[in-house]
């Protein structure tokens, strides 16, 4: 079926056809390590993930490539206020928070991670080709400030539809630097200043420097996916100036460059936008440490992914209740069945991913599954209520939610000791309440039904014998 995605360069939803029929090529703003990781970077990369891993379920091999911006101003300025020795310890350190954060929620590894550090001679070389067809310029006398030519490129402002001269906060791209010839250029290479470190600058034929923010990602997307590839994505925030700039600087050096533009939208902590001007940054330790991974990445996927996914105080508590309630179901489905196999997604949630990735209507999908689900195990309908579960199953493995997935296994050893340990006991107490029963000491019995009840455990008699969940599972 056709795949419908949203551009934000035509701002419109566009069919989806790769330029290499069964092959996709996806670059995805990564992050600038500067800093941990926060709320916003994980759904951002969480989008991309359930798109990746959407396109591979439908028969499509994807190539993703997901920068590292290890050399910028704020690692410079950030590894100084913090009194690191080396720059480059700080963005490594980063980093590593960063892969961590991703691994936690099983957003897949992207088949290329370039750091912009390791690509300085294919940024060169795109500055210099920017400057032999006439869209860039270097200030005499800087001894390194290269900067874009705006005004040589009558078709920036084309990705977020404004022309330059009602372009937003204007006087805000202008750096202030001597010899610049418009506020809107920006720098494609910043000389070297003598308060940053030697180790953060490169020798070019028009001085000793460093990139650009923007031309770092213009030149490992044409890298590792050539000149034209199918689709870039990133947050809503990087669009203008960002993209717009990458966009401008690509198609000024002769290339097609992305075809199709995606962008996710923001967090919001409370009532307002998350910001570290404000100081409500929720960063990823604080996230994984108040909820299984698992139910982190549910509530992080739960909002469409052009919309702003809403923070607030009982979010977490709300996902682990509905991805619980899907887990009561498979685990009941198991005790049935045994060992359970994905089968096939249902047509509803095939169209929602199709249409534009609406995950909450795929979600909506899923809990109908779950829901009629338990309904034929009530009616005793085990085939069907089996095949019900496996079909769950697959939306999950979709969704990279399948907690019976190889990904997750071993991910909560302390929580399956414990429940092992508490599943020991309770057997032993449901083995002596049918003992009771038994023997008609109906005493006995009510007293350990009653003490489940305030331990809240639940008790399920079924002709297999008696199982238990916990109230709320």
């Amino acid at each position: 079926m056709t795949i419908r995605l949203y551009d934000s360069k035509s701002a419109q939803l566009r069919e989806f056809v790769p330029l290499v029929a069964g092959q996709v090529g996806m670059y995805v703003c990564g992050p600038t390590v500067q800093s941990s990781p926060h709320i916003g970077h994980l759904r951002s990369a969480l989008v991309y993930d359930h798109l990746r891993r959407w396109l591979t379920h439908e028969g499509f091999a994807v190539t993703l490539v997901r920068n590292v911006t290890d050399i910028d101003d704020k690692v410079l300025e950030n590894a100084r206020a913090a009194g690191v020795e080396q720059w480059w310890a700080l963005a490594y350190r980063m980093e590593r928070e960063f892969t961590d954060a991703y691994s936690a929620l099983r957003i897949q590894p992207p088949t290329y991670e370039p750091r912009a550090t390791a690509c300085i001679p294919d940024m060169i070389e795109l500055v210099r080709l920017l400057m032999k067809r006439g869209h860039a310029y270097a200030i005499p006398g800087s001894n390194g400030n290269v900067y874009f030519d705006t005004a040589s490129w009558s078709s920036y402002g084309e990705l977020t539809n404004q022309t330059v001269m009602v372009m937003p906060q204007i006087e805000q791209l202008d750096d202030g630097a001597p010899g610049k010839r418009d506020p809107r250029d920006f720098a494609l290479w910043k000389a070297h200043k003598p308060e940053e470190p030697e180790s953060a600058s490169w020798d070019t034929s028009w001085g000793r420097g460093r990139p650009g923010w923007h031309i770092e990602c213009s030149a490992m997307a044409t890298k590792y996916l050539g000149t034209t590839f199918d689709i870039h994505g990133g947050g809503l925030d990087l669009r203008f100036p960002h993209h717009e700039n990458e966009l401008a600087q690509s198609a000024a050096a002769g290339h097609d460059f992305a075809q199709l533009w995606l962008h996710n939208g923001l967090v919001a902590v409370g009532d307002q936008k998350m910001s570290k001007s404000l100081g409500n940054s929720l960063y990823a330790a604080q996230l994984l440490e108040s909820a299984r991974a698992i139910v982190v990445r549910y509530f992080l996927g739960s909002a469409h992914y052009r919309s702003q996914l809403e923070f607030h105080p009982t979010a977490l508590a709300e996902a682990k209740s509905a991805f619980e309630r899907i887990e009561t179901f498979l685990a009941r489905a198991a005790r049935v069945g045994g060992p359970l196999k994905s089968g096939k997604v249902t047509n509803e949630f095939r169209d929602a991913m199709n249409d534009d990735m609406s995950i909450p209507t795929a979600l909506a999908a899923l809990h109908d599954t779950v829901r009629s689900g338990n309904a034929l195990f009530d009616a005793g309908n085990d085939k069907g209520g089996l095949t019900n579960a496996r079909t769950a199953l697959a939306m999950l493995d979709v969704l990279g939610l399948n907690p019976y997935a190889p990904e997750w296994a071993g991910t909560s050893s302390e929580g399956a000791a414990t429940r092992a340990a508490l599943d020991s006991l309770v057997t032993r107490l449901l083995a002596s309440r049918a003992h009771a029963r038994e023997q008609k000491d109906f005493v006995t019995s009510d007293r350990i039904r009653d003490d489940f009840a305030s331990a809240g455990i639940i008790v399920e008699d079924t002709p297999q014998g008696a199982h238990w969940s916990i109230d709320g599972e």
